[in-house]
């Protein structure tokens, strides 16, 4: 079980930071772009929220085969098949929960007025000085609320994961498909320490959301 919470924890963390990355670059795009094609790249980066995880973990598993072009060009690149292995998972685990990462941050720079916007073009910001100098440091919690759903999601993935990486141990068992696996196995004692264990970080993480919403006077909840 150990090694099932040490793979899901790096995959997690590793995920979290790569999609941070990816966000810098997409969020933007949907937040102050105005380009054709841009509903499309919307619905291209929301569709794995609305996908079964295993009907994307199936074609991610056909994408990713080495008699596909792109998993003949991986496993060229790599040396290796991005099938059953870290690189696999973590690949998977990055368009699954790529959304989560790109649509919070994305909501939270279209919240920066354009009057400060204005402001900065004013002083002689370039856009991407406006972009480091203004638009990131305010969109800030957006950003955080990223990481937490990344890093929320990618702890708790199964579908596109067992699709994508199999169910090694020490390879590629995540803590979520150790708790199938024990339950398969009829040893519910495993099976509820992981899944508390799962429950527990997932509660820690929820804790953190809110703590970073914030509460309303009036007893709403606000996420960015």
């Amino acid at each position: 079980m150990w090694q099932a919470l040490k793979l899901s924890l790096e995959l997690a963390l590793v995920n979290t930071l790569t999609l941070l990355l990816v966000a810098l670059v997409l969020a933007p795009l949907l937040a102050f772009g105005s380009f054709r094609g841009k509903t499309l790249l919307t619905l291209l980066i929301t569709l794995p929220l609305v996908l079964p995880p295993t009907v994307l973990g199936f074609y991610l598993l056909m994408l990713f085969s080495p008699s596909s072009p792109v998993g003949a060009f991986f496993t060229a690149l790599l040396g290796e098949t991005l099938l059953f292995n870290f690189k696999g998972l973590l690949v998977a685990s990055a368009v699954s929960a790529l959304p989560l990462a790109v649509l919070p941050a994305a909501a939270a720079m279209e919240k920066v007025g354009r009057e400060l916007l204005e402001t900065a073009f004013v002083f002689g910001y370039g856009k991407l000085e406006t972009y480091l100098k203004v638009v990131l440091p305010m969109s800030r919690r957006g950003f955080a609320v990223a990481a937490l759903l990344v890093f929320s999601r990618t702890l708790g993935e199964f579908g596109v994961v067992l699709m994508v990486g199999g169910n090694v141990p020490g390879r590629t068992q995540t803590l979520a498909l150790y708790v199938y696996d024990a339950v398969q196995a009829f040893e519910y004692g495993k099976a509820h320490l992981a899944a508390l264990l799962l429950a527990a970080l997932s509660l820690a993480s929820g804790g953190l959301l809110l703590l970073l919403g914030g509460l309303r006077e009036r007893g709403g909840l606000r996420i960015l």
